[in-house]
């Protein structure tokens, strides 16, 4: 490691200073330097090659499991542990996490469902349960709202909206994109918080005509929610934060990229097996 460092950085710091400064000899350091590499370290070199690529390609939102298992899917044979020893060596880590702060406009006197899905987040096959919620998105023009909804079994985002008002018709287009692309089943329970614009008379008559099941969670309680809040949480993390948008419409290029072409397509979920969300749809 500390003749490696040394390697990598002698164009920036003099090897003598270096070898001073992890007390080691410039002959030892001259001796390694021109020794022939072994197997193991052809195989690591190959190896960091094609994880660097991964981590980049992912744009530092994808730790050792997810990494390792793209490798495996490509023929690399390696484990999840010897990955982590590479990315540890290599100085690559996903995306940390940060808290994700929950706000809903839940004081209104407007009709609820009852909590019909009561956390009961398991399912046999696509179109049982759907979820949506509502996040905010912050530009220099001002908030960009995006409304989702999601599929429980898959974990796809089937459905969502984005608009710079926080209204009705936000969570309506959500909903409606999600019955256009599972050619409108009926009898999904389609659970959501107690936002206002859930409880508004578009969204409901939306849910009575396509013969849904109405559910909502309990009042300032985002568990119910769960599904919903981990994805925002995860798109916050590995997109939002990491942005800075200066229009709406650089958020929204943004975040359909991530949605669709991403999220949707192309990262591993560990609640479906660590398959990708499409996967699990084809699989239903």
């Amino acid at each position: 490691m500390k003749y490696a460092f040394i390697k990598t950085h002698h164009k920036t710091f003099s090897v003598q200073l270096c070898c001073g400064l992890f007390s080691v000899s410039r002959s030892g350091y001259y001796s390694w330097l021109n020794r022939t590499p072994s197997q193991r370290e052809l195989d690591n070199r190959r190896l960091d090659v094609k994880i660097k690529a991964l981590y980049a390609e992912h744009k530092q939102r994808s730790g050792s499991p997810r990494i390792t298992l793209d490798l495996k899917s490509d023929g690399e044979a390696c484990s999840e542990n010897r990955v982590a020893r590479r990315m540890k060596v290599l100085g690559l880590r996903a995306l940390a996490k940060r808290k994700f702060r929950v706000t809903t406009d839940s004081e209104h006197n407007k009709p609820i469902y009852d909590n019909v899905l009561n956390r009961d987040f398991s399912t046999t096959a696509i179109n049982q349960k759907w979820a949506g919620d509502i996040t905010y998105i912050h530009t220099q023009e001002g908030w960009l709202y995006l409304a989702v909804m999601l599929d429980l079994h898959s974990r796809a985002v089937i459905g969502w909206s984005m608009a710079k008002r926080m209204k009705a018709s936000l969570v309506c287009d959500a909903l409606a994109m999600a019955l256009h692309r599972r050619n409108s089943p009926e009898g999904i329970i389609v659970h959501s918080d107690r936002g206002s614009q859930y409880c508004s008379k578009r969204y409901r008559k939306l849910i009575e005509k396509h013969h849904l099941v109405g559910s909502m969670s309990r009042k300032g309680n985002c568990w119910d929610n769960a599904i919903s809040e981990s994805f925002f949480h995860t798109l916050k993390v590995e997109l939002v934060h990491q942005q800075r948008y200066l229009t709406r419409l650089m958020a929204k290029q943004s975040l359909f990229q991530y949605i669709e072409r991403y999220y949707n397509r192309k990262r591993r979920h560990s609640a479906i097996g660590y398959r990708y969300p499409i996967q699990a749809d084809r699989v239903a």
